[in-house]
């Protein structure tokens, strides 16, 4: 907390560069609590160009489901609110909260004049986040000028501290995991319809190779009539060759010459009695 508080301090009584680099560091920060991921879910120090190809670098694109975009830009101004927030004559204070606001509402106008909505290569919303890093700041500001707020939505533009820029991110987290969900969702619908598909193919083709497995049964059964059952049988007529005297080097399987007898009809079909 040291170390913050110091950075904090050389950054309110540094100049424009380093105020700037210290509301990046905050946003940073605030970004790595949402649960977002960079490259992912949004992306910094992106360049894009305008209609007229002018390039302008906005701090963070943040992505939403459907396509959209949100942009953030820091914007730090913290020179009169060090004044302010040190004074200790009442009308500097004062002096240094007008200031203040007037700074807060000059970095408005030119974050407006930016135009980042028409930058090419972005599906922004409607509207910039103008993100004001130190939470005092942002609220001595907005309570000593209420009128700020209607302002910058005039300029399209909404004014966010680290607290509601945190629940804003946040709920854009939670709309990227009940996406995520739903697209899981239809990778499964996806699955189980080809899964099916190839089940009713399958049956098919188990179909198919039953019936020609019973038409080759068929077709074994009416061969081993003729072979070895049916009355007037191969087997049967060759046995009666081979009773009549004629040589043979081996005789026919015992259980095909008992299945071609005249009896043989009992015998189960291809199988030894």
């Amino acid at each position: 907390m040291s170390v913050d508080t110091a950075a904090l301090t050389r950054a309110l009584k540094g100049d424009s560069k380093q105020q700037g680099n210290w509301g990046e560091v905050v946003l940073s920060r605030v970004l790595s609590e949402s649960g977002l991921r960079e490259g992912h879910e949004y992306s910094t120090q992106l360049s894009l160009n305008n209609a007229e190809g002018k390039r302008y670098q906005p701090d963070v694109v943040v992505h939403l489901p459907q396509d959209k975009d949100i942009i953030i830009d820091a914007k730090v101004s913290l020179t009169a609110y060090e004044r302010y927030f040190n004074g200790e004559d009442a009308a500097v204070r004062e002096q240094a909260l007008r200031d203040h606001v007037a700074s807060v509402r000059g970095h408005i106008r030119e974050l407006g004049r930016k135009d980042y909505q028409q930058l090419q290569g972005v599906r922004t919303l409607d509207y910039v986040l103008m993100f004001v890093a130190v939470e005092p700041a942002f609220l001595v500001a907005v309570e000593a000028e209420p009128g700020l707020v209607k302002y910058a939505l005039d300029h399209n533009i909404l004014l966010v501290s680290p607290t509601n820029l945190l629940v804003a991110l946040r709920t854009i987290e939670n709309l990227w995991r009940v996406e995520r969900q739903n697209q899981n969702a239809r990778k499964i619908a996806e699955s189980a319809g080809k899964i099916y598909e190839k089940l009713r193919l399958f049956t098919e083709d188990m179909e198919a190779m039953g019936q020609s497995l019973q038409r080759a049964d068929d077709n074994y059964q009416r061969a081993m009539k003729k072979l070895s059952s049916g009355r007037g049988n191969l087997i049967r007529q060759a046995e009666a060759f081979r009773e009549l005297g004629v040589e043979v080097t081996k005789p026919l399987p015992e259980h095909l010459r008992e299945a071609a007898s005249e009896d043989g009809e009992q015998v189960q079909l291809g199988q030894r009695a």
